[in-house]
């Protein structure tokens, strides 16, 4: 199978890493990653299984993440002050990382992709949706929602994960991701501790930058409702969500697969806010299921 290995694109004022999974001659897949989370949360297998269904796979890591340009200048965001209204310290919105999103197709030679997004990563592929359609040619929205606040609000436990204080070093950073994953994962299959350290590591390894989580976190926390522009999405959309997530409720997903028109809704038991390596086949069928429709093949 062809891998490109990571690559960088200019986007306007930053830099996006990348990396590609099988033939660039087969239908591309635009995998958007969440919150805090470089490209490799993308689990590699995941990657070749979808490349193995025909698709041409690009992962990439968000700005202000891994090997993207982070924005040191841009300061930190007060988040405290943002969550009670106070926008004045928010450097960038989702909708311009949607727009990075749009400018790595560019910078690929690519007039549209399948977009599939998880958690945050879910929000902009929404946003890429909607503020540029001509480029989206199926959606798949993962463990997200709408961002009414009516819906996929938290539970208690997992706020107080996204507020934890940061790691100072590369152990403190594992220890951190075991246990904000023994909170937020899925109850419902075995959890892969060995699996989130080595992530957990080779992402401190990366890049480590809390003040870049705090301004993605910050561009989450002001993006506008988006439930009436969903309803103006015509591709083919899946959505998919698990029954115990304890980050992203799963009213969010079902208010999700209700704004966008003709959308599948995939609810699977057991799984939390993370992507349990025994659910990676069913979502491997499952988007290539949507791409191939979207595709008339």
């Amino acid at each position: 199978m062809e891998h490109t290995g990571v690559r960088t694109a200019r986007v306007g004022d930053v830099e996006i890493a990348y990396e590609t999974f099988g033939s660039a001659e087969d239908p591309p897949l635009l995998l958007v990653m969440g919150l805090a989370t470089q490209m490799i949360g993308w689990p590699e297998e995941l990657c070749r299984m979808l490349a193995d269904h025909g698709l041409h796979v690009i992962r990439f890591d968000n700005r202000d993440i891994g090997l993207s340009t982070h924005l040191h200048t841009a300061g930190v965001p007060d988040v405290l002050a943002v969550m009670g209204g106070d926008r004045s310290s928010v450097p960038y919105a989702l909708a311009d990382m949607a727009d990075d999103a749009a400018g790595l197709l560019d910078a690929l030679g690519l007039d549209d992709a399948h977009v599939v997004g998880a958690s945050m990563g879910g929000m902009i592929a929404q946003l890429l949706a909607t503020r540029h359609p001509q480029r989206v040619r199926s959606l798949t929205s993962i463990m997200s929602t709408t961002g009414d606040p009516a819906v996929g609000a938290p539970a208690p436990s997992a706020v107080g994960v996204l507020l934890a204080p940061p790691a100072t070093d590369r152990e403190s950073a594992v220890q951190r991701a075991v246990a904000a994953f023994r909170v937020v994962g899925s109850p419902g299959f075995e959890f892969d501790e060995a699996g989130v350290r080595e992530r957990a590591g080779l992402a401190f390894d990366r890049a480590h930058d809390p003040a870049g989580v705090s301004r993605q976190l910050a561009a989450v926390l002001t993006t506008p409702d988006r439930t009436a522009d969903l309803a103006r999405v015509e591709v083919p959309t899946l959505v998919v969500h698990g029954a115990q997530d304890p980050l992203v409720d799963v009213s969010g997903g079902r208010a999700t697969a209700a704004a966008v028109p003709g959308a599948e809704l995939l609810v699977v038991e057991g799984m939390g806010h993370d992507l349990p390596r025994a659910v990676l086949p069913q979502l491997a069928e499952r988007i290539s299921a949507l791409v191939a429709r979207a595709d008339g093949r």
